[in-house]
């Protein structure tokens, strides 16, 4: 019997074979307007109006860390989602792997970020296939920040976005000073954030001042996740929106390490939860930290 490939009589249009750029999203916004975030199919404006009270808010997420440590750089976060008053997930993933020396945590309107992250991850592994390297840390900074300014109109709306982003700088002089964090704000800004530490979201204020007792440049990678996961517990305990660690549960922070030997690795769950549970056993122990 004679085989028919698959794909016969079928051919890419030009724009697929296109080399005139190397960006996913550039290529979206000339083929597919309609999939970028914020945009919309039906020919509603891109901004919605800002949710009423009473209304159907969307879930918002928070609290994300940062903190560089002797070698690398780690990204964690809390796991709760809310609805005004209201808890919409106890479990909600907002620390994303973005390629093989970075990751982006998030935090605002939970839709259009997860929307945001995945598509910039489909970014940075686009252009690699097209260049045939990757992009370097600035590159990949600035192209986060593009993507942030993009999503200024629904923003304005009151559907704000805000990254962390994280990374090893391979072309670094110094190893143990190539963990880099870089925020934004919704304009697009870029700031590298060069305490060695911070935090995005709404419990993000407590969560830098227990940073700025418990930071150690010197730090291993252990330990520099036991401070961010302290950091963490103490937002969470002024801070509503922000979910500390969920013993009965068993949900605990998401934590994501990048350092040069091993790039960017998710910290197994039994490692952070066995982390978690020793930070409530000790201030149990001290109730005098509590405040």
């Amino acid at each position: 019997m004679e085989h028919t490939p698959r794909n016969s009589g079928f051919v890419l249009p030009a724009a697929y074979l296109s080399s005139a750029t190397s960006s996913f999203t550039d290529f979206l916004r000339a083929q597919a307007p309609e999939l970028l975030p914020g945009n919309r199919a039906d020919g509603m404006p891109a901004a919605p109006p800002v949710p009423q009270a009473g209304g159907a808010e969307p879930p918002h997420g928070t609290t994300i860390v940062a903190v560089t440590f002797n070698g690398g750089v780690l990204l964690a976060g809390d796991r709760r989602a809310t609805t005004g008053n209201t808890i919409a997930s106890r479990d909600m993933d907002k620390v994303h792997v973005t390629d093989a020396y970075s990751a982006v945590g998030i935090a605002g309107t939970a839709g259009l970020a997860l929307e945001l992250v995945r598509l910039y991850t489909v970014e940075l592994a686009h252009y690699e296939k097209i260049e045939g390297v990757s992009l370097s840390l600035d590159g990949k900074t600035n192209k986060l920040a593009n993507m942030v300014k993009a999503n200024l109109e629904v923003a304005l709306a009151g559907l704000a976005v805000l990254p962390l982003f994280v990374g090893y700088d391979v072309d670094a002089t110094d190893p143990k000073r190539a963990g880099r964090i870089v925020s934004f704000d919704v304009t697009g800004g870029r700031y590298e954030e060069n305490a060695g530490y911070h935090a995005i979201g709404s419990g993000s204020a407590y969560a830098k001042s227990s940073l700025k007792k418990l930071y150690d440049p010197e730090a291993d990678a252990e330990t520099a996740t036991r401070a961010a996961i302290e950091a963490l517990y103490d937002a969470a305990d002024d801070d509503t929106a922000t979910g500390g660690p969920d013993l009965v549960r068993h949900i605990f922070p998401t934590v994501v390490t990048v350092t040069a030997e091993h790039g960017t690795v998710r910290t197994p769950e039994e490692e952070t939860s066995e982390i978690a549970r020793a930070v409530v056993h000790d201030r149990t122990e001290r109730p005098g930290l509590l405040g």
